[in-house]
């Protein structure tokens, strides 16, 4: 099957009803639900207390070119942009924008094939992909190009029959499953054989579940019929009656568990080979990443030693990743909490543009690479991304994942951001050393933005009833996992008042400390040492 790309000009017209939406949500002619429901289909939801909104760019794999990181750098300059956010589904999040300035930037991104539409609602996500995916070494394949052609189909649903909630999408190329693709409503990971085994019906937030594993060894070039499979079953047997379980993870249950779900899942496929035509996909152009840097690798070869030796920072040489091009290396940035300045873009492009074949990944623990840069250009972009210019981690701590929040979420409970920033001071004025404290995951609510359920330590916004007085807290889990083969969802332990966390992690970073070990030698030591010291804060 040869696919023709989505125009994104082709959108525009769409773009009318989020406008008139929008004005009537400002002026008060739309109760704030009846405006999610409309606005989410466009990538945008009003932020808390409905005086500005949030527009959502989706970035499908992750994959932001110099082009679309040219039109961001330009949207933060002309509308003045003060807040942005890298999401866990590989997205960008621009905060604080007007009702105009909302919808005329939503428009303007189609210009540079960023298209919002379905960035939010009931309708296919941004489908995510392991950010080094064509340039990682020891991955299994590249699966990117087939991520991207999924993406540019699953766009086609949006305008078909409406889905009970968001369907999401994952592809991976190594067991370390950053995507989560085990645990998707749709995940397609790698084998060592050059093909997918398929998972469905996984997913966060309430009721959590790992998806079910309905086929293996796939050929990459028939993940269509399986993404319409998907996407019929989940029409077929989705809830639409009780949003709190319209996803499909709630489906296992409903077919009769796993083993029903699957045998309902192949019935589905077997029908879509039978009447859906050709989906086989043809890949006739090789990867992005392969192709811009084939010619490179060995002009600009460069020793690894005299790099890494020239970088004298630990913290900034674990930050250098070689690439499996030769000579070729990739630069990871970990704004805090995963909201970096906005300046930093510019700043980006301006070192980027001369790379060539220079792109950013966005990645879902909240960070971006600059990928395919040679030996020369490392320092420039480790300048450019350092912690005094760009407000950027120096830890693995520093790394920890949160959702936007409940200072700007509709949804939120807890201000997730706030505690990281105080969880961070704490582990500075300790001088705790990188590798002392885990990287955690914080969400502010159930729905598990800030994936707290995937962490060796996550944090869940909660309130909790202390001698009849309601008070901030968290929801600790522990022990989370997503390496494929190992996952384990964090088991849930109690909350702990939101004023005790950083003395909670204080503890804990002065147990491992005192260990002479780092935190993941002595974790895996004694696996229950967490449990152990969090009994004491737990409320």
């Amino acid at each position: 099957m040869k696919m023709t790309a989505i125009q994104p000009e082709s959108w525009k017209e769409d773009y009318r009803q989020f406008e008139q939406a929008t004005e009537q949500f400002y002026s008060g002619e739309m109760d704030a639900k009846t405006y999610k429901g409309i606005s989410g289909g466009f990538g945008s939801y009003a932020q808390k207390g409905g005086k500005a909104s949030m527009l959502r760019l989706r970035m499908p794999g992750g994959v932001m070119t110099k082009e679309k990181l040219a039109f961001v750098v330009q949207s933060i300059k002309e509308y003045e942009v003060k807040r942005v956010h890298l999401t866990t589904c590989q997205t960008l999040q621009l905060h604080d924008l007007s009702k105009d300035q909302v919808c005329e930037l939503a428009v303007k991104a189609l210009s540079c094939g960023i298209v919002t539409r379905g960035g939010g609602g009931d309708f296919p996500r941004n489908v995510m992909v392991s950010p080094l995916a064509g340039v990682e070494e020891g991955e299994y394949f590249d699966v990117l190009p087939y991520a991207l052609k999924a993406a540019d189909y699953l766009m086609s649903f949006i305008k078909g029959k409406k889905l009970p909630r968001k369907l999401k999408v994952g592809f991976s190329n190594t067991p370390k499953n950053v995507t989560h693709a085990t645990y998707r409503d749709l995940g397609f990971a790698a084998r060592e054989d050059g093909t997918f085994d398929v998972y469905s019906a996984g997913g966060l937030g309430n009721k959590p579940a790992f998806g079910v594993r309905v086929a293996e060894g796939v050929a990459p070039d028939q993940i269509l019929y399986y993404i319409r499979a998907m996407h019929e079953l989940f029409c077929a047997y989705g809830n639409y009656e009780n949003r709190a379980k319209a996803r499909s993870r709630f489906m296992q249950e409903a077919l009769g568990g796993a083993e029903a779900y699957k045998e309902a899942f192949l019935k589905k496929l077997d029908e879509v080979y039978a009447e859906e035509g050709d989906l086989t996909l043809e890949m006739g152009e090789t990867s992005l990443s392969e192709e811009t840097v084939q010619d490179q690798s060995t002009a600009f070869a460069a020793s690894r030693e005299i790099l890494f030796a020239s970088i004298s920072d630990p913290y900034m040489r674990k930050r250098v990743i070689p690439q499996k091009q030769n000579g070729l290396y990739s630069v990871a940035c970990h704004p805090l909490g995963g909201s970096p300045e906005p300046s930093l873009f510019a700043d980006l492009y301006e070192v980027i543009e001369s790379i060539p074949g220079a792109e950013l990944r966005l990645s879902p623990e909240e960070m971006f690479y600059v990928i395919n840069c040679r030996a020369e250009d490392v320092k420039k972009v480790l300048e450019v991304t350092s912690s005094e210019k760009a407000v950027c981690s120096c830890s693995r701590f520093e790394e920890s994942v949160a959702c936007i929040g409940a200072s700007i979420c509709q949804q939120g409970v807890r201000d997730s951001q706030a505690l990281l920033h105080r969880l961070i001071e704490m582990e500075r004025e300790e001088g705790f050393e990188d590798g002392i404290l885990p990287q955690i995951h914080i969400s502010g609510c159930p729905s598990s933005c800030g994936t707290h359920q995937t962490g060796v330590i996550g944090f869940r916004g909660d309130v909790k009833s202390v001698n009849k007085e309601v008070k901030p807290a968290f929801n600790l889990f522990v022990k989370g996992c997503c390496f494929q083969g190992k996952e384990r969802m964090g088991e849930e332990l109690g909350a702990i008042l939101e004023e005790n966390i950083p003395a909670f992690l204080k503890a804990l970073g002065h147990a491992v400390q005192e260990s002479g070990l780092d935190f993941e030698g002595w974790y895996a030591k004694d696996a229950e040492g967490i449990r152990k010291i969090a009994e004491n804060f737990l409320a």
